[in-house]
């Protein structure tokens, strides 16, 4: 029986994928029993950090910290979040962002309240007291 001369490379590629083929099922077999199989720690696969921590910062909708005599809760809130967003300055300061969570413009905003009541003024503006519990919360703008 004679072979065309352009089927032969096909055969060979076939031969070659059914080899490689054999051979990968071979090394994917397991055995049963989990405890008999060798466990090669060497390497491993594992999301970066930052994106556990940005998922983390991601999820935050409030942030409390204690007031003090004399200082405001704007300065208090840099001090305990140096990385906090702010827009303006002092009486005018804005706070869009805190612990990496900014709020979203048009959407929400983070409001500012001192032992669970409203603040009346801006953070800037806001001198604590001693003991005050300070709370930011990342809230939603309603129409």
């Amino acid at each position: 029986m004679r072979i065309p001369k352009r089927t032969v490379p096909r055969l060979l590629s076939a031969a070659a994928v059914g080899a490689l083929a054999v051979g990968l099922l071979a090394g994917c077999g397991q055995d049963d029993d989990p405890a008999a199989t060798p466990v090669d720690t060497s390497a491993s696969v594992s999301a970066p950090q930052d994106t556990a921590e940005e998922s983390a910062e991601q999820d935050v909708t409030e942030f409390s910290y204690t007031g003090e005599d004399g200082r405001t809760a704007l300065e208090l809130l840099l001090e305990a979040d140096p990385e906090a967003e702010v827009t303006g300055e002092g009486e005018m300061a804005y706070v869009t962002g805190i612990q990496g969570r900014t709020a979203v413009e048009g959407e929400e905003f983070w409001s500012l309240s001192v032992d669970g009541e409203m603040a009346q003024v801006g953070a800037g503006s806001l001198e604590t007291e001693d003991g005050q519990e300070i709370t930011w919360t990342l809230e939603e703008i309603t129409e």
